[in-house]
């Protein structure tokens, strides 16, 4: 309870700090179609033309000094709650979003090995939502944004160790013209 309690409150207040006025989005309905998919992704990485975006905004996101070159929210042990500590990365890439309406990102959620294969998709897809519900709340329309599930099936790195595990437990962000990693 105490964790929902802290989540609204910081989704209050990201809110609160938002520059831009936040347009209100139909709630999820999970009766019908949505742009999200929890369903076996393909293990074939997707690429789409670089040449779209101007080369400003290209260098925004490769650059290694800024903030937009990281792409991985990572998350603690069997919880879809973006931490603190990436509150700040998920805020530049809503402002990056915002600021250039014809860029799309794909977030990909990930988990560590831990758990059954149905479970760590349905925690993958939480995962990649939370970060889509958090760009929503700082004014990214969904149009912009699309999010898979891969759960356990793409790790960082192979192994049983704590460091590992804490490495997998992730969302990426994939911009147009980038090939998923």
């Amino acid at each position: 309870m105490k964790k929902v309690a802290l989540s609204l409150i910081m989704t209050a207040l990201l809110a609160a700090c938002a520059s831009t006025p936040v347009p209100t989005t139909k709630p999820a309905d999970n009766s019908g179609s949505t742009n999200t998919s929890t369903t076996q992704p393909s293990t074939n990485p997707t690429t789409v033309d670089l040449t779209q975006g101007t080369a400003k905004s290209f260098t925004e996101l490769t650059d290694p000094n800024n903030i937009l070159s990281n792409r991985r929210v990572y998350f603690d042990f069997d919880s879809f709650i973006v931490r603190p500590d990436f509150h700040e990365l998920v805020q530049a890439h809503a402002k990056y979003l915002n600021t250039h309406k014809d860029a799309k990102i794909i977030l990909q959620g990930h988990t560590d090995e831990r758990g059954t294969a149905e479970y760590n998709l349905a925690l993958g897809q939480k995962r990649a939502d939370s970060v889509r519900k958090m760009m929503n709340v700082l004014g990214v329309p969904d149009s912009q944004i699309e999010t898979v599930s891969f759960g356990e099936e793409r790790p960082l790195e192979a192994g049983d160790s704590d460091a590992i595990r804490e490495r997998n437990r992730r969302a990426e962000i994939v911009y147009n013209g980038e090939t998923a990693q």
